[in-house]
C-alpha cells in the first residue's frame, strides 16, 4: 500500500505519514521504529511475514523522522548536557511521542492495537501502554530498555570510529552500511544490499540528524519507567538479542522483570537489527502473542 498522511494528529496536531498492510478487519499491529529511523526500517518482507499470520500491519514515521512533522524550530538539542542532568534543551518527551501514536489510532478509527516497538520504538510503546492502557491490546518490546541508565547501555568501544553521518546520499548510505554492520547480528549473514537500499530510500525521504538528537534527549527527559512498568496489566513479550551492542541485553532483561507476567525471549546471535533469517521466528512470536490476546478478548 502506498504512503498516506494523517493531519492534526494527537495533542500536538502534527502530520504523520503511515502505511497499512493486510485486511482492515484483522487484528491491528502498530509498528514503532527506533531513534532516527523511519517506518521503512521495518522491512517490507518483515511486514509481509506478519500479514501472512493474519495481522493488519501499520507502520509510521515518528515525529522528527521521515515524512512526519519535524520540530526544526525547537531548541538545539544538547545530548551531553542532558546526560549530565540538564534537560533544558528537551523539545518533547516520550509521552508526547506516545500521544502521537494514539492520535494516529484515532485518525484510523482503531480503538486499540497490538504494539510492537523496536529500540526507541519499544520505549515509546512502553510509555503508551503505561499512559494509555485502554488503547493497548498487547505489547512487544524489542531490543529496548526501561529508561534506567544502569541497564541497556551501548557498548561504546564497539561503536567508536563511526563518526557523524554524512549529508550527501552516497556518503550517508556508506555510513549506514558501516553502522548497521557494527551493531547488527553477528550470528546471521549481513544484508549489505538491503541496508544500502533502505538507507538510500531514507535519504530520499528526508534525514534529520538534529531530529534524531531531539528524540534522544526526549528519552532522557522521560526518565526511568521501571516503577510504572510494574503497574502494567497488558500481555507482554520482550525480545532481545544476546549480541546487541547498541542496547545491552540487560535492558531487555530489566524490562521483562518489571512487567508482570512478561515473556522474555533472548535470541543468540541477534544484535540491534532485524536479520532476514529471523523474520519467521519473530513473526511467529508476535503473532502468537496476538492470537492468545485476541482469544482472551473474545472470551470476555
Amino acid at each position: 500500500m502506498s504512503e498516506e498522511k494523517a493531519v492534526n494528529v494527537g495533542p500536538s496536531a502534527i502530520e504523520v505519514v503511515y502505511e497499512r498492510f493486510g485486511g482492515p478487519g484483522a487484528p491491528p499491529v502498530l509498528l514503532m521504529m527506533g531513534g532516527g529511523a523511519q517506518m521503512i526500517n521495518w522491512p517490507d518482507g518483515f511486514c509481509a511475514e506478519l500479514v501472512g499470520h493474519g495481522l493488519q500491519v501499520i507502520r509510521f514515521d515518528n515525529r522528527d523522522s521521515g515524512r512526519s512533522t519535524h520540530f526544526r524550530d525547537a531548541p538545539v538539542p544538547d545530548l551531553q548536557a542532558a546526560l549530565a542532568g540538564d534537560l533544558s534543551s528537551a523539545s518533547y518527551s516520550l509521552s508526547d511521542m506516545a500521544a502521537d501514536a494514539v492520535g494516529l489510532l484515532d485518525v484510523l478509527g482503531i480503538d486499540s492495537a497490538h504494539l510492537v516497538g523496536a529500540s526507541l520504538g519499544g520505549m515509546i510503546a512502553q510509555t503508551l501502554a503505561v499512559e494509555h492502557p485502554g488503547r493497548v491490546r498487547s505489547l512487544t518490546s524489542m531490543m529496548s530498555t526501561t529508561g534506567d541508565l544502569a541497564v541497556g547501555q551501548p557498548h561504546f568501544a564497539k561503536l567508536s570510529g563511526l563518526g557523524p553521518p554524512p549529508d550527501d546520499r552516497q556518503g550517508y548510505v556508506g555510513w549506514q552500511v558501516r553502522a548497521l554492520r557494527a551493531v547488527g547480528s553477528p550470528g546471521f549473514p549481513f544484508d549489505a544490499a538491503g541496508v544500502a537500499e533502505r538507507a538510500g530510500l531514507a535519504h530520499d525521504r528526508g534525514v534529520d540528524h538534529p531530529g534524531m538528537m531531539r528524540q534522544a534527549v526526549a528519552v532522557l527527559a522521560t526518565g526511568d519507567r521501571t516503577a510504572r512498568l510494574r503497574t502494567l496489566k497488558v500481555p507482554t513479550l520482550v525480545v532481545h538479542g544476546a549480541a546487541d551492542v547498541m542496547c545491552d541485553v540487560s535492558g531487555g532483561q530489566a524490562t521483562a522483570e518489571a512487567v508482570p507476567g512478561a515473556e522474555l525471549v533472548i535470541i543468540e546471535g541477534m544484535g540491534h537489527d532485524l536479520p532476514r533469517q529471523l523474520w519467521p521466528r519473530l513473526g511467529a512470536l508476535i503473532a502468537g502473542l496476538v492470537r492468545r490476546t485476541e482469544a482472551g478478548r473474545d472470551g470476555i
